[in-house]
């Protein structure tokens, strides 16, 4: 079974970890939400979330991808922390998925993982990253690096994350399941 670790900070947005959360475990994969804090978090729109484990009781277990909402001001959180910025770098060194949403592909610009890529964002998050190629595509994908624009893409962002993982016949699976 494929295992996906969604990073939560508080000042997250919600609608964007509960939708990747959702689809992805209505796939079959195994998803651990990992809050940078220990207990329940408010997200970017006070939605309180509570996480299946801390950052740090997860830190060094094996998964197949990571993924990072948006949201302020958890972006800035997640950026902010050395931890996470070392977890997207060294997944993406081992060649697994390394995957970000709406404000959060800064994080992975922050970390270095977007110099000379495609990638997608919430507009304006990555203006100060020159090397990156910046797309309006509502998802992107550049090898092992997977963005998205924001809470509007969502879904599909979380349905992609699917086929890369579980393959295209159980993304349409999931997605006929969701009457879309």
């Amino acid at each position: 079974m494929k295992t996906v670790l969604v990073l939560f900070a508080e000042g997250s947005e919600e609608l964007e970890a509960v939708t990747i959360v959702n689809i992805l475990r209505r796939a079959g994969v195994e998803v651990t939400l990992a809050g940078l804090a220990k207990g329940p978090l408010k997200g970017a729109r006070n939605i309180i979330l509570m996480p299946d484990a801390t950052l740090d009781a997860v830190l060094h277990e094996d998964f197949d991808m990571v993924v990072l909402p948006g949201g302020q001001p958890g972006t800035d959180r997640l950026k902010a922390d050395a931890r996470v910025l070392e977890l997207v770098k060294r997944m993406a060194e081992m060649g697994k998925i390394v995957s970000a949403i709406c404000a959060a592909p800064s994080v992975l610009a922050a970390a270095g993982l977007l110099d000379g890529r495609q990638a997608t964002c919430y507009p304006g998050y990555l203006k100060d990253a020159p090397s990156v190629h910046l797309s309006k595509a509502a998802v992107v994908e550049d090898g092992n690096v997977i963005t998205s624009r924001g809470p509007g893409t969502a879904m599909d962002f979380a349905l992609t994350l699917v086929e890369k993982l579980a393959g295209k016949a159980r993304r349409n699976e999931v997605e006929a399941g969701l009457v879309r």
